[in-house]
């Protein structure tokens, strides 16, 4: 048994040191596209912020574009306890959710949620 634990341990530690279980950098569209497949995985993509609503229900919530995308694929909307500022280009990294109901009316078929913030 010690053997195979050995191996299993290395190559985790293999694919750690290479990078190989980072969170997968896609584009706006690409999130928005491939949602389903990328449910409660993490995602980290780059792009202009176009709107900010900060301290709701704890948390911040940001809107960015990175000119990939249609009319209901360009648009990305990430929570964070992190914010930014309209206009800053920004790099975040967060956990993709599906159909999060806040109650009031309020319903995301898509977020990214418990994002970190990169201003750059």
């Amino acid at each position: 048994m010690k053997p195979i634990m050995l191996a299993v341990t290395f190559c985790l530690s293999a694919l750690i040191a290479t990078g190989a279980m980072a969170a997968a950098t896609k584009t706006v569209e690409a999130v928005n596209k491939e949602f389903a497949s990328l449910k409660g995985q993490q995602v980290t993509v780059s792009g202009k912020v176009v709107k900010v609503n900060n301290g709701i229900m704890r948390r911040n919530f940001v809107h960015i574009q990175d000119g990939t995308g249609g009319q209901n694929s360009n648009n990305l909307i990430v929570t964070s306890k992190q914010t930014a500022k309209v206009g800053d280009q920004v790099t975040i990294t967060g956990t993709v959710v599906l159909d999060t109901d806040f109650g009031m009316g309020y319903m995301y078929p898509l977020l990214v949620e418990q994002a970190t913030i990169q201003v750059r």
